[in-house]
């Protein structure tokens, strides 16, 4: 397994839509044990898509198991994802692996149904709601070629520049 390079804005690659897998085999296997290396090594990821990674398949890793009190399926590997039904919307502060430095507001659906396949090709439904619905919207975005900020409802009001914390400086000790 390893770590892959995640594509940053404004690398314009992030914003290419993505083809269907069609070969569910060993190498696509190897690449989604990879990209979930890539997620967990990011700050607080819970999803990643493969065109982060500069695969331009239809590929997302969803996991919202380590929020507490929030409804989900745990870790999910969705090919092909396709939302066939939503209802609701509210706004709610995203960030991105791909988008480093900011965070936004971006309107979402609240309730989503669900249709993917598995990594060996088997099709689920799943119902989704409230966070992780929003993690999967995320997620499906960059497999069209967008990025949350695409979605911000005005960049002057809803994106906010992420806090930094500079790193601690050891002192010298007294000679």
């Amino acid at each position: 397994m390893a770590i892959l390079d995640i594509l940053k804005l404004p690398d314009p690659r992030l914003k290419q839509a993505s083809t269907p897998v069609e070969h569910f085999d060993a190498a696509l296997r190897d690449f989604v044990a990879d990209l979930e290396e890539t997620r967990q090594d990011g700050p607080a990821a819970v999803g990643i898509a493969a065109p982060q990674v500069g695969r331009f398949e239809r590929i997302v890793i969803v996991d919202c198991s380590s929020r507490p009190k929030t409804p989900n399926h745990g870790n999910l590997v969705l090919i092909n994802p396709e939302i066939v039904h939503w209802e609701g919307y509210e706004m709610g502060r995203e960030g991105c692996l791909s988008v480093p430095d900011y965070t936004g507001n971006v309107i979402r659906a609240t309730q989503i149904r669900l249709r993917a396949q598995d990594p060996e090709g088997a099709v689920h439904e799943y119902e989704m709601e409230g966070y992780e619905a929003r993690a999967v919207q995320h997620e499906i975005d960059h497999l069209d070629g967008m990025l949350f900020v695409d979605r911000v409802v005005s960049r002057r009001t809803d994106l906010y520049q992420r806090k930094t914390y500079a790193k601690k400086k050891k002192s010298k000790p007294a000679a």
